[in-house]
């Protein structure tokens, strides 16, 4: 590494002005500028460089760079960067707003152009001291204006948590820290349960002040916006985040927050999530509306499992179903012929590769075998509109009207009124139906129970919230929902995953395409007894082929 990298530790708190002979004025007005980082020279002409930098630019970039921030200088440090004016505030709460002292870098070897490295470091306030380490890395690209080799500008460099618009600071908790258990007393930790970790975090912010605690002192990630998110692709894109603790100083003393999440199930959903790439699971107890385990298995940390807002495929068809026996159209015995194709407004849908079509089936029938061409055809009977899907999510299984008052920030579902060919992917789970499966395991606990309880992990007796209302199924809709998620689990596409399931069953499985994924998302839903869970992956394949078996391990842990 270059000869400005230090070994030793110098300074920990970065200065906002830098001394020198000219070298600190000249690089505070290029910093404050933003104009990738100034030149870094004596200000003599320089022939400008293009393409990749090189190994020996690599290295003297990155090294001038870990040699400003060691020194505590972020004016400095910040002019090594493509974008100093960004750079420099943050580089500056480092040592100021955070108290972070005698920092020492490590290099690590570089790949091509990308710089691995660790971190050391002192956190202290009011004369308390902790250690602080980490890894992080950095890319040296080549400035577009100076055609200099500069540290490519992202928070992550300065710690790999940060995002953009985030801070670091270090005093007392503007939260007490929480001590959450789960239903049976189980104190849930974020070590134990890695899936909640964002959760435990949001519920500190939006409880510790009423779980009776009182706040230590640390070093935390303060978020440039915590509020509610998610996607409209169910990336981790445009979701909200809680502050995050790095360091603990000092020990608050927690205050004890009840939960309705289960230690049983949750640690079942775990496993059962790292058995497929980008999966999520949550389920519920249906004759409450409590939420017994929430699982998430994604390289970004995204909670899609609250949060996601995806197409959810042929899970979507038990609210379809819903509005043909509510509307008079079909009923569970009645007549749902399965052709190989329908038309629908000059589109044409299939079913799966290899289903037989079958023109003498009810519509039991077909929602056992999952046929697309069924739903296609009877959502244009009368006296069926574009709106009629939309009603039904919304009056019947209290879906889409942004009310759910979960205890932390989740989606309610979308099913918005189409017409067009949206229309008819909408009844099959594509088109414009956004779901997660928070959303799908609600569905499931209406359709078996006929009632709409709004699911929730926090009792709405603690802060006197209002829970979300919906009217409900009439009993015989719910009647021949659920009889008809029985045969699709002991009969139909669902049997393979649930096989093994003693007591009352029943499922419904999917499979969505997703614009951008190469492969379809898998999805599935379903009851044991008074637990219903619901999973999606992008895994891809049938829903029974990797969303299923996590769902029939949440359900067997269930009990």
């Amino acid at each position: 590494m270059g000869k400005g990298v230090k070994t030793a530790v110098v300074g920990g708190v970065f200065a906002v002005m830098v001394g020198g002979a000219g070298y600190g004025v000249y690089n505070i007005v290029s910093a404050v500028s933003g104009d990738e980082g100034g030149s870094g020279g004596s200000g003599a002409a320089v022939t400008k460089k293009s393409g990749p930098p090189d190994a020996a630019e690599v290295e003297k970039a990155s090294g001038a760079f870990f040699a400003a921030w060691e020194e505590g200088e972020a004016a400095r440090a910040a002019s090594h960067t493509n974008n100093a004016e960004a750079a420099a505030p943050l580089l500056a709460a480092y040592g100021e707003d955070a108290r972070i002292a005698d920092v020492e870098i490590t290099p690590g070897t570089p790949a091509g152009t990308t710089v691995p490295f660790r971190v050391k470091a002192v956190v202290s306030y009011k004369g308390k001291s902790e250690p602080l380490a980490y890894k992080s890395e950095l890319t040296v690209v080549r400035g577009q204006t100076t055609g200099r080799a500069l540290v490519d500008w992202e928070p992550s460099v300065v710690h790999p948590e940060l995002e953009d618009g985030d801070t670091l600071v270090t005093g007392e908790a503007p939260q007490p820290p929480i001590e959450a258990v789960g239903r049976d007393g189980t104190v849930l930790t974020k070590e134990e349960y890695p899936s909640l970790g964002p959760i435990l975090d949001a519920l500190r912010e939006k409880y510790g002040d009423k779980a009776g605690g009182s706040p230590g002192v640390e070093l935390t990630i303060r978020r440039a916006d915590g509020s509610t998110g998610g996607s409209t692709d169910g990336s981790a894109e445009g979701a909200g985040a809680a502050d995050s603790t790095l360091v603990t100083l000092a020990k608050g003393r927690p205050g004890k927050l009840r939960t309705t999440l289960s230690a049983g199930v949750q640690a079942a959903a775990e496993k059962a999530v790292k058995r497929f790439p980008e999966s999520s699971v949550v389920a519920v107890r249906p004759s409450t509306g409590e939420v017994l385990a929430v699982a998430n298995h994604r390289a970004d940390g995204f909670d899609a499992a609250l949060q996601g807002r995806v197409a959810p495929g042929s899970t979507m068809k038990i609210i379809t179903a819903a509005m043909l026996i509510d509307n008079g159209v079909a009923s569970m015995n009645g007549p749902a012929p399965c052709p190989s194709t329908a038309t629908w407004q000059s589109q044409t849908f299939e079913n799966l590769t290899g289903m037989e079509p079958n023109e003498g089936a009810t519509l039991a029938d077909s929602f056992l075998r999952s046929c697309n061409t069924a739903f296609i055809k009877l959502v244009d009977e009368a006296p069926l509109t574009d709106s009629s899907l939309t009603q039904e999510a919304q009056e019947r299984f209290g879906l889409g009207r942004d009310d759910w008052a979960t205890g932390v920030v989740s989606f309610d579902g979308s099913v918005p009124a189409s017409g067009g060919p949206d229309r008819a992917a909408n009844a099959i789970g594509q088109g414009q139906v956004q779901m997660n499966p928070l959303n799908m395991a609600s569905v499931t606990a209406t359709a078996i129970t006929g009632a709409f309880r709004q699911p929730y992990l926090v009792s709405p007796e603690l802060d006197g919230r209002q829970l979300a209302r919906a009217k409900g199924l009439p009993a015989g809709t719910a009647s021949q929902l659920k009889q008809m998620m029985r045969l699709t689990a002991t009969q139909g596409t669902a049997a393979p995953a649930m096989a093994g399931l003693g007591g009352d069953i029943g499922a419904k499985t999917g499979s969505a395409e997703v614009d951008g994924n190469a492969t379809s998302d898998s999805w599935f839903t379903g009851f044991r007894n008074d637990v219903a869970a619901a999973a999606m992956t992008q895994q891809g394949g049938h829903g029974g082929d990797a969303a299923g078996p996590i769902v029939a391990a949440v359900l067997r842990a269930g009990g």
